[in-house]
């Protein structure tokens, strides 16, 4: 389970990695753009992304066991 974990936030960190890098440039403007954005609207999609992460892992490890 603890290697489970590992590369969960391994990846994690891997591809958040890569979109700062590839995002450097514009970051300052994506940044404002996202504070123009209705914090309800974020909650919402954070909430609907939470919940379609939760899925995923309750049926990875329904459907194929712990690794």
């Amino acid at each position: 389970m603890l290697k489970l974990l590992l590369l969960g936030i391994g990846l994690l960190l891997f591809f958040e990695g890569l979109l700062y890098f590839f995002l450097a440039g514009n970051l300052k403007k994506l940044l404002d753009q996202l504070a123009s954005v209705d914090p309800q609207k974020i909650k919402t999609i954070s909430l609907i992304m939470t919940i379609i992460g939760a899925c995923l892992i309750y049926f990875t490890f329904n459907n194929y066991g712990e690794a």
